[in-house]
C-alpha cells in the first residue's frame, strides 16, 4: 500500500511555515537542515525535509537551496476535511491570518461548511466540513 502526501516547497520560509502549521494543527515536527550534510554556509539554514505528523496525515517541506523557486510553484491545494465544525473555524481563521480568503468560510449549497484561503506564504488550504448529521 502507498501513502500520499502533499510535499511544499519554500523559498527560505520552511522552518517558519511548518512551526506555523503546527500551532494551529498539533503534531510531530521534525525538521533536517541543510547544514547536517551540505558544508554550503550559503544554504545551511535552509530546511532540507521537513515533516509534520499529524494523525492520519504528513505534511511535507523544504527550502529550495538554488532560490529559483518562482512564487507560484505550488499549484496545489491542502484540503482538509470531516464533522468538527468549530475545530474548523478555528483552522480556517488561524490559517488567513496574514492571508487571503478566497471563500468565507460558510455553509454552501450543498449543505458542507466550506472556505479557501491562501496563506501567508502562498500555500492554498481548503477546509470542507460535512455538517449532514447537524439538526
Amino acid at each position: 500500500m502507498l501513502n500520499a502526501s502533499p510535499y511544499v516547497i519554500f523559498s527560505g520560509q520552511a522552518r517558519e511555515a511548518l512551526e506555523f502549521y503546527q500551532s494551529i494543527l498539533g503534531g510531530e515536527l521534525r525538521v533536517m537542515l541543510q547544514s547536517q550534510y551540505n558544508p554550503d554556509p550559503a544554504v545551511a539554514d535552509l530546511v532540507m525535509h521537513g515533516q509534520l505528523d499529524l494523525p492520519g496525515f504528513s505534511l511535507m517541506a523544504g527550502d529550495d537551496p538554488s532560490g529559483n523557486t518562482p512564487p507560484d510553484s505550488g499549484r496545489i491545494t491542502i484540503t482538509l476535511w470531516g464533522d468538527d465544525l468549530d475545530e474548523a473555524h478555528r483552522i480556517f481563521d488561524a490559517l488567513g491570518e496574514g492571508g487571503t480568503v478566497n471563500t468565507a468560510f460558510s455553509k454552501q449549497m450543498w449543505g458542507d461548511y466550506y472556505g479557501d484561503l491562501v496563506d501567508k506564504y502562498g500555500v492554498s488550504w481548503a477546509i470542507d466540513i460535512d455538517v449532514s448529521g447537524e439538526s
